[in-house]
């Protein structure tokens, strides 16, 4: 199966994503809004990494995460296929549990409406 989730490709989309409402957690920050021209079948979402996390193997490997995490609360959780999203990892994903970032972004996401 394919999976539902499309990554942004403009830059006047993050642009306007930046504009709009914010999420903050101690793993990430979650941008979130209506984008014209939008697919409402699949999920936009892009994760951002920042250098200063580190090399790019461990910024890769965040990025994994979250592209793990979000499929899973895809399954879990009725997301908002309206919204796109751009999520901002910290560095404090780095050293935390794998389970524990992931039940903080369910909250997170359950709260988006």
């Amino acid at each position: 199966m394919k999976s539902k989730i499309v990554a942004l490709s403009k830059s006047q989309d993050f642009i306007q994503l930046l504009k709009n409402k914010k999420m903050n957690n101690k793993y990430v920050t979650i941008f979130f809004g209506k984008l014209k021209n939008k697919n409402y079948k699949k999920i936009n979402i892009s994760f951002v990494t920042k250098k200063k996390i580190g090399n790019a193997v461990k910024r890769n490997k965040i990025k994994r995460r979250l592209k793990n995490i979000i499929n899973y609360i895809e399954k879990k959780i009725d997301i908002k296929f309206n919204y796109s999203y751009l999520v901002i990892a910290k560095p404090t994903m780095l050293n935390n549990e794998y389970m524990e970032i992931r039940n903080t972004l369910i909250q997170e996401f359950k709260k988006i409406k």
